[in-house]
């Protein structure tokens, strides 16, 4: 008969899960600097859809960091603390979270440019299917994401 394993220590509430792994810094220096040229690439689109309603600001910086997760992990961390950018990605790291706000933006902006391109640009149907069956895919991945991460969990009463 063995002994039961010991009781795991209670969780407090600003422990935090650890984030997803990350891809490893690639190995050549040539690599790193093309995935930082491509990271820095992706940070400044993300900072042009920050000014800009028509393009996205998360999707770039989730790509930005993912791109300097292989090249430089110093890149990485700095964005993951930036004041701005960085809590949304850390609690896309730790819980796929997507905010309720950036839900009802990214489908509101799908039905915008669905709707134009419907309306405005004479595409053919097969590109108007075409566009619309991505849309669909990504409007259920949103959904299917929490809104917000988990509760944590009350401690037990001692009673």
């Amino acid at each position: 008969m063995t002994a039961p394993a010991p009781a795991a220590p209670p969780r407090r509430e600003d422990d935090a899960p650890p984030p997803v792994a990350a891809l490893p810094v690639a190995r050549s220096r040539t690599a790193r600097v093309v995935w930082a040229i491509v990271g820095w690439g992706f940070f400044a689109l993300g900072i042009i859809g920050a000014m800009l309603p028509v393009m996205p600001t998360t999707v770039f910086m989730l790509l930005a960091a993912w791109a300097f997760s292989r090249s430089s992990k110093r890149l990485e961390a700095w964005l993951l603390a930036h004041r701005r950018f960085g809590p949304p990605l850390v609690r896309w790291r730790q819980h796929r979270v997507i905010p309720l706000s950036a839900k009802l933006l990214a489908w509101g902006s799908m039905a915008v440019s669905l709707a134009v391109l419907i309306l405005v640009s004479h595409a053919s149907w097969p590109v108007i299917a075409a566009a619309a069956a991505v849309m669909l895919a990504s409007a259920t991945f949103i959904a299917l994401c929490p809104s917000r991460p988990p509760r944590p969990p009350r401690p037990a009463r001692m009673d």
